[in-house]
């Protein structure tokens, strides 16, 4: 059975070109240590670590590649930035919408004295940036939110929440793991503190490998969540007060930091808004067969914005006549469409959009997918919740 990826919000599949055979020929022909060896491979390999730097540099229009930081994932970047930042007495706001790579930290610090408002989200995940005035207080701290949801695709205003930190004097973290490289951010303008960012969604670089860059001013706030060997300064048993050492202890995924200068090596010879505007019209396809296949909503409800307004290319659904998990399987086991189930590792956004505790079957769309493909998705989806008998097909 041939098999169609539509979980891109998950990880991207196809990865870019070049990925596989980067991290392959690391592996395979020199995988030597950084910042360790004091011979020409191992500079080789540290030059290549500092080509990615700068790339993510060009990418996030971000002046320093010595503040660009790599970690595991978006979520440890969250965890690094959340729990070295805030202490107990201060207070930070969040959006209604968040996942749980922000919210499990924040739930986790509150247990020490941090406390947290969410910022209400409109049933189509919009923030209602006007009723987060209300919300401040003299200890809040530092407002962190997702650039778009995970779960419905909608867009956060960025641009006003970066305003609305300058004009409160508030830290801005921004998660970027729906958004990078799928959408244009330049970090002085949007007056970003730090970005999180993930190597393996729009990026299409291998699991494994994300990071985080971070304005100055906000470096000595963070106290380091880990600490241990850099090859730097191992005279002293202090944690390195310099970047990027002071938050990368211990041996960097090399083979993710290639595969991720590969795949934006590729990116940058592609143009952003070429792949956006590919993603965006398989998304107005999507939902255009959605309505034909059930004006009235009667059997399948799509969730959040139901046009291209502030949104990317993510699509929820719930199936009404049928349990979301059983028309998942149908949908992967009959017909080969893979997607995701449930609640999307964000259950408050979901309370949001009004699909808790049941959650949405998610379809989300990348560069390589194609309108052939979706059609497929359609057509499965009217056989699997009984329109198929309605349209005659």
């Amino acid at each position: 059975m041939k098999k169609i990826y539509l979980d891109q919000a998950s990880t991207s599949f196809p990865k870019a070109p070049g990925v596989a055979d980067a991290v392959y020929h690391y592996l395979s022909d020199f995988a030597v240590n950084v910042n360790r060896g004091s011979y020409d491979t191992a500079y080789s390999v540290e030059e290549q670590v500092y080509e990615t730097r700068e790339q993510l540099c060009r990418l996030f229009h971000f002046p320093e590649s010595r503040n660009v930081i790599f970690t595991g994932n978006v979520t440890a970047s969250l965890n690094i930035l959340l729990k070295g930042l805030l202490r107990p007495g201060d207070h930070v706001l969040v959006s209604s919408v968040e996942h749980n790579a922000v919210m499990r930290p924040v739930i986790q610090l509150e247990k020490t004295g941090v406390s947290f408002d969410r910022i209400p989200c409109a049933p189509d995940g919009s923030l209602l940036l006007s009723e987060a005035e209300a919300l401040i207080r003299p200890e809040t701290r530092a407002l962190v939110c997702l650039h778009a949801s995970n779960v419905c695709g909608t867009i956060m205003p960025v641009q006003e929440l970066g305003n609305f930190c300058q004009r409160h004097n508030l830290v801005f973290i921004l998660d970027a793991a729906q958004t990078a490289g799928v959408l244009p951010i330049h970090m002085d303008e949007l007056h970003i503190d730090a970005l999180a960012f993930t190597g393996h969604k729009g990026l299409r670089g291998p699991q494994g490998i994300g990071g985080f860059l971070i304005q100055d001013s906000l470096v000595s706030q963070i106290t380091p969540l880990l600490s241990g060997g850099t090859g730097s300064i191992s005279h002293t048993e202090e944690v390195p007060d310099f970047l990027p050492d002071r938050f990368e202890p211990g041996t960097p995924n090399l083979p993710g930091i290639l595969g991720l200068h590969a795949a934006l090596s590729y990116l940058e010879s592609h143009p952003m808004e070429d792949t956006f505007a590919h993603e965006m019209a398989l998304t107005q396809y999507f939902l255009d067969g959605l309505k034909e296949l059930d004006p009235l909503e009667a059997s399948i409800r799509v969730i959040g914005k139901k046009d291209l307004r502030e949104r990317c290319a993510v699509v929820s659904i719930q199936t009404l006549n049928k349990d979301l998990a059983e028309a998942a399987y149908e949908l992967d086991a009959a017909y080969g469409i893979m997607t995701r189930v449930g609640l999307h590792c964000a259950p408050h956004a979901h309370k949001t959009l009004g699909t808790y505790p049941t959650g949405t079957i998610r379809f989300s769309f990348g560069p390589e997918n194609t309108t052939e493909e979706l059609d497929e998705a359609l057509l499965a989806l009217k056989r699997i919740t009984g329109k198929g008998e309605l349209y005659g097909i």
